[in-house]
């Protein structure tokens, strides 16, 4: 690959790396909702995540997911940033294999839910392992259906703006 090729490449990731920091920051800002764990919010820097899975794959995705982690270590501890981490990575993960799969069954939708899912799920073991209790696991049902309901919003945002993050990343081609 080219030096050429590879600024380009490395300027792009910074410009999703900083949209996913945006997200995180507006994301910050919303009230804690009722009957969740505290710190659960929508997961909207997922959608830069998800993109970033689908247009650079795996390895870039996991950089996305490094930087989410390490502003929220930043912004708000140890304890957010193994939460984010572990979230991150599990989710990301599950992001990339559904994306990498020949038949497309489940769509961005349904690809988003289940990396929600999958976020939650790695908060859920490490928020056990913090506590050591396991008592944290009675959040699973909800957590779930959150996980549902802002899966679905997510993946169909980022079914709106894809044409324009495709449109933003031509430049960098």
């Amino acid at each position: 690959m080219s030096s050429r090729i590879k600024s380009k490449k490395i300027a792009l990731l910074g410009i999703l790396g900083a949209q996913a920091l945006a997200l995180s920051f507006l994301e910050g800002l919303l009230p804690a909702l009722p009957g969740l764990p505290p710190g659960a919010k929508p997961g909207f820097s997922n959608i830069v995540t998800m993109f970033t899975a689908y247009s650079m794959g795996f390895r870039h995705a996991v950089f996305i997911t490094l930087i989410k982690a390490a502003y929220a270590a930043l912004t708000r501890g140890p304890t957010a940033f193994f939460m984010s981490l572990s979230g991150g990575l599990l989710s990301t993960v599950v992001m990339c294999l559904l994306i990498k799969q020949k038949k497309q069954r489940f769509g961005l939708i349904g690809i988003s839910v289940a990396s929600a899912i999958a976020h939650n799920a790695g908060q859920l073991i490490v928020a056990m392992l913090l506590t050591g209790s396991e008592a944290i696991i009675g959040y699973a049902p909800l957590l779930t259906l959150f996980a549902l309901v802002t899966g679905i919003i997510t993946g169909a945002i980022l079914k709106a703006v894809i044409p324009a993050l495709i449109r933003q990343s031509k430049y960098f081609s």
